[in-house]
């Protein structure tokens, strides 16, 4: 003989979904791998300027590390890395016009 079995409920979504995210102290750092690997991958291939651009790399893989591993405080070299990219853009920025001021100028 079978016992009676009860009415059994699963949720179709998980507790988080329904919830609206809230900005404060719960939010992630973020970490700016992909801007910093397109920085250094364009500056080397630009003008040898991935140079300038490695230390982005190190620290948003560092952020990104720290994140995973729980660590926000550790997770705030995020905002170097983001630094650090507006510098490399900037340059790059710049050298891109140049050249094109120097190849119009010649044409």
């Amino acid at each position: 003989m079978k016992p009676p079995q009860g009415e059994v409920s699963i949720p179709l979504q998980p507790p988080e979904r329904g919830a609206t995210p809230a900005a404060g102290p719960d939010e992630q750092p973020r970490d700016y791998v992909v801007w910093s690997l397109f920085n250094v991958l364009l500056g080397y291939g630009l003008a040898y300027l991935g140079c300038f651009c490695f230390p982005a790399l190190v620290y948003s893989i560092k952020a990104r590390d720290c994140k995973v591993l729980g660590d926000l405080e550790g997770a705030l070299n995020g905002a170097r890395a983001k630094v650090w990219n507006v510098i490399c853009s900037v340059l790059m920025g710049l050298t891109l016009l140049i050249v094109v001021i120097i190849i119009m100028a010649t044409i």
